[in-house]
């Protein structure tokens, strides 16, 4: 078996959000689909797979591991976000061919299932303590445990580009006492601050909690510096929960090696595929530390992390953006007319050849795409802060 072309299919979904689909075809008939996490820069990783597709013509595609190392390493410039979300695209398309070569789902590749499902938190996006309130109730009512808030409060304003974090601080500590008491102390309640914060005002925010507001602190500062992150986990009391950005093992090994995290938030489109996500899962479970995947992609993404998830005996929570209480849209039925579907608060591990997913190409063909960035967020003096 050979791999005969490469294909990149950048697309706009509806509620505003872009996906980029990889398609990987060969001389048997046989094709896998992939996906890249880097949101925002679609272009950027169509042009180094372009890059990559001399280099993959030809190859056997069941060579995942050897085409892994010739992608990765294959120039003098190693790594880097757009390289390993270029990687983690192909890489997942791989499994899925080979996978369906040998009539198996892609756990089955992996060492086979641990688990019959694979549960998820609902990510519960706020403007006002109305929303935050009743959303998470919502969900609650519908059977979810596990709350993940991703608190949007600077845009319930006229000027929704304005932050400023001592006013934030102020009312989220509010909100999130008040929502602990409405949903009693069983439910599992995460906030994620987005990297907004600074270390003295993620210590700050944290101060006005409770003890047992909440269960794990996700993000609250940028990773680049591990010290400062260590320097916070001997200050704060409350797990971490870090690594969506992370492009690589090397990336979290200080924050496993130094048991700064508490979860691995891996995202499988951007650490490098399926390949660099299990010795991720490895390197964790020698510490006891579990994934809790970052999952806003779409359907591509959300199969890859449930095979990941199926495969891993250190597994916590998947992320799910399309809830009881809110839908972003992200599964694009449109566009994806076979993926996983959630049950309740949960995906059945299905035994559906390779990723069990199937792609609408010939719509993505006709529409034109068209470029999204992200928002961008500044103080009253005028200064660019982290969305």
């Amino acid at each position: 078996m050979k791999i005969t072309a490469v294909k990149t299919y950048p697309i706009n979904i509806k509620g505003g959000g872009v996906q980029l689909v990889v398609k990987i075809e060969t001389d048997s008939g046989i094709y896998g689909w992939g996906c890249s996490g880097l949101s925002g820069r679609e272009l950027a990783v169509v042009g180094l797979i372009k890059h990559f597709r001399p280099i993959l013509i030809g190859h056997d595609p069941r060579q995942i591991g050897a085409i892994w190392q010739k992608l990765y390493r294959g120039q003098y410039f190693e790594g880097g976000r757009v390289f390993t979300a270029a990687i983690s695209a192909i890489d997942i398309a791989l499994y899925d061919i080979k996978g369906k070569a040998l009539g198996v789902p892609v756990y089955e590749l992996l060492g086979g299932k641990q688990r019959d499902f694979v549960e998820c938190f609902a990510s519960v996006r706020f403007t006002t303590r109305e929303e935050l309130l009743d959303y998470s109730k919502t969900c609650v009512k519908a059977g979810w445990k596990v709350l993940r808030l991703a608190p949007a409060e600077f845009e319930d304003q006229d000027n929704k580009s304005r932050f400023e974090p001592r006013e934030s601080i102020a009312k989220l500590s509010k909100w999130i006492t008040e929502l602990r008491k409405e949903v009693g102390s069983t439910i599992t309640i995460g906030v994620d601050y987005h990297t907004r914060l600074s270390a003295a005002e993620t210590y700050s925010f944290m101060k006005r909690m409770p003890e047992g507001t909440i269960d794990f602190l996700e993000e609250p500062i940028r990773d680049e510096t591990p010290g400062a992150y260590k320097a916070l986990r001997a200050m704060i009391d409350v797990p971490f929960a870090i690594g969506e950005e992370f492009s690589s093992k090397w990336q979290f090994r200080p924050f496993l090696e130094n048991d700064i995290t508490q979860f691995a938030r891996i995202d499988v489109c951007n650490v490098g595929g399926i390949t660099e996500s299990m010795k991720v899962a490895a390197m964790a479970e020698t510490h006891y530390i579990d994934l809790m995947p970052h999952n806003p992609l779409g359907p591509i993404c959300t199969a890859a992390s449930i095979h990941v998830a199926a495969a891993c005996p250190n597994f916590s929570y998947l992320e799910e953006v399309n809830t009881p209480a809110q839908y972003m849209g992200t599964n694009a039925p449109e566009f994806y007319p076979e993926q996983p579907i959630l049950e309740g608060n949960k995906y059945r591990i299905s035994d559906a050849p390779g990723l069990g997913v199937e792609f609408n190409e010939e719509l993505a063909i006709s529409q034109e795409f068209s470029l999204v960035d992200i928002p961008r967020l500044y103080r009253d003096d005028g200064s660019l802060t982290n969305w």
